[in-house]
């Protein structure tokens, strides 16, 4: 919120961004291993304007000291937790511990290490990193409200057939011609707000959030793709868009807003020819990859009065 400050409005906030940490769990035996890596960002909103108007800075939290506080509070996570819920259990400390602080932002992003398998056997301490990654963010006030959203980043997608987009607007400039046989890619950002609106309605079930993060990432992919021997027809990226959003929040009762951005990473048909003639005659078979420029696609979908 922003201060009268000298006769300005002023309002200011301060954190530490990028924070990688891992933390790997044991099971009760000790041979299984279980290994999470984060980068961690964090921001509050606190009662420290005389740090930038009057030379004092006592009623700063340092970040150095929010940087030393997510080891802590990693090393004090006995049992493997969701992303979410360390994000939400970061936020609360600074909210709970500092009077000064009003509000705590934590943005986290985990990397992607999934376990291996080995001779058709899942390896006790063996993972490969993967792709795609899993995001969230915990905004967290002194009172308990509660703003958590959800994320995937990097999700690459590709379909060699079912695309097609024709009917749109042509004019003097336009060259591109209508198709309903095309390449589909993409790399899919979703973001997802859940519908729980303080610290006392968020689930109690451990992981609940990483199994959810699961399911929406199926329920996106299957829309994209289709049946497995069938597919399904895409008339336009923003046509894809759409159902993906539309079975997320049909699918979930907890999410409230939904936001996709898919950009279109255009396969070009490669058709070659010298003064002898057409030595490449394209069948869809053979492309050139681009990935700049791109198409940028990008819409929200929210139940009623829900608001990203």
């Amino acid at each position: 919120m922003a201060k009268n400050v000298e006769g300005f409005e002023f309002e200011q906030r301060h954190g530490k961004e990028r924070v990688r940490v891992a933390r790997v769990w044991k099971s009760k035996d000790g041979k299984q291993h279980f290994v999470v890596e984060w980068r961690v960002s964090i921001n509050l909103l606190s009662d420290c304007v005389n740090s930038y108007v009057r030379d004092d800075n006592s009623d700063i939290v340092a970040t150095d000291t929010m940087k030393n506080t997510v080891y802590a509070k990693a090393k004090e996570c006995s049992e493997i937790l969701s992303v979410e819920d360390f994000a939400i259990l970061l936020a609360k400390h600074f909210t709970s511990f500092y009077s000064q602080v009003t509000t705590a932002i934590v943005k986290i992003v985990e990397k992607p290490w999934e376990r291996v398998n080995v001779d058709g056997q899942p390896h006790d301490h063996g993972f490969k990193l993967g792709s795609e990654k899993h995001t969230t963010e915990a905004i967290v006030k002194k009172s308990g409200a509660l703003q958590l959203t959800s994320g995937i980043e990097g999700l690459s997608v590709l379909k060699t057939t079912k695309s097609g987009f024709e009917g749109f607007i042509r004019d003097k400039y336009t060259i591109l011609p209508d198709t309903r046989e095309r390449m589909l890619a993409t790399e899919v950002t979703a973001l997802w707000r859940y519908s729980y609106e303080s610290l006392y309605s968020v689930p109690k079930k451990p992981l609940y959030f990483t199994e959810k993060y699961l399911d929406v990432k199926k329920v996106l992919l299957d829309t994209f793709f289709g049946s497995p021997k069938e597919g399904v027809y895409s008339p336009s990226v923003q046509a894809t868009l759409y159902q993906m959003a539309k079975a997320a929040l049909n699918r979930f009762p907890d999410i409230a807003s939904i936001q996709l951005k898919m950009p279109n990473i255009h396969f070009i048909p490669v058709n070659l020819s010298n003064k002898n003639g057409q030595f490449v005659k394209f069948d869809d078979d053979v492309y050139l990859p681009t990935d700049e420029p791109h198409g940028s696609i990008e819409a929200s979908l929210s139940r009623s009065r829900s608001k990203m």
